[in-house]
């Protein structure tokens, strides 16, 4: 359970309001991801699954969520700028995530549901860009 705690500036000021514990969560969320992460790059250095994406697998189109998994296994082994290579909008989505307990989850459900809509939209639309053109499907 979260208890509001007097308003102070988070992360640079942008965070607005953080609750009860805000930076040893983040510190735990980090810790645990961290700790997936390596397990991943692990994992997929011992046994390859290949592709695990089915649209990709079935048609050789990317979709927008395609090298999320990339990212995790790539930021466990250590390669963080392979990791943002693979999907940027999968790693921003991985940090605003982490730092959610400074207050940047509070704001983002503060925000009125059409413009959250409209984020969402946005990235995906943005990342399935992304996607087509890292698999040479653009230009």
């Amino acid at each position: 359970m979260n208890i509001d705690v007097p308003a102070r500036p988070g992360l640079l000021g942008l965070m607005g309001r953080q609750t009860r514990g805000g930076w040893r969560e983040v510190a735990a969320r980090a810790a645990l991801g961290s700790a997936v992460a390596a397990a991943a790059a692990a994992l997929h250095a011992w046994h390859d699954p290949g592709v695990l994406c089915p649209l990709r697998r079935l048609t050789g189109v990317p979709c927008p969520v395609c090298g999320s998994t990339t990212v995790f296994t790539e930021l466990g082994g250590g390669h963080p700028l392979a990791a943002l290579a693979a999907n940027p909008v999968t790693a921003v989505a991985a940090v605003a995530l982490l730092c959610a307990p400074l207050g940047l989850g509070e704001r983002w459900r503060a925000l009125p549901s059409r413009r959250r809509t409209a984020v969402l939209i946005t990235a995906a639309a943005l990342s399935w860009l992304w996607q087509l053109h890292r698999y040479d499907f653009l230009w």
